[in-house]
């Protein structure tokens, strides 16, 4: 089934996003990969989809997409609260430090993707109005 462009209005804030998103993470792969190397591949991979999302945005703006890069920055947000409150393995050091200079303009760009692509595909349900049968 092919999907139908969105030409959503909020396409700009979502591919501005996911690039801050990918522009926060990169300067700190080297260090990660040292002290705790899953973490160090997880920003590369997270890094990587950001941008491959963000030309997608560019080129598709389907659902699909919009879906998959909401639900790419919000598992970016919850990793971030879980390595600041509960922890993570090789990287205890970063709990309760909520003060890491890139963390809030990446959590800040990963919270307004999400959301935006949350808005962009309810607007997107089709409801049936009052006397239309729905297909």
């Amino acid at each position: 089934m092919k999907q139908h462009a969105l030409h959503s209005p909020d396409r700009g804030a979502a591919i501005l996003g996911l690039v801050v998103t990918a522009g926060t993470h990169l300067p700190l792969v080297g260090e990660h990969l040292e002290e705790a190397p899953y973490v160090g591949w997880l920003f590369i991979a997270l890094s990587a989809a950001a941008l491959v999302l963000a030309l997608a945005l560019v080129i598709a703006d389907t659902p699909l997409v919009w879906a998959v890069a909401g639900a790419v920055t919000l598992a970016a947000v919850v990793a971030f609260v879980a390595s600041r409150t509960i922890g993570l393995p090789l990287i205890g050091d970063d709990v309760g430090n909520w003060s890491e200079p890139l963390g809030y303009p990446a959590v800040a760009a990963e919270v307004v993707v999400a959301v935006v692509s949350a808005m962009t595909l309810l607007r997107t349900r089709r409801v049936p109005t009052l006397g239309q049968v729905p297909q």
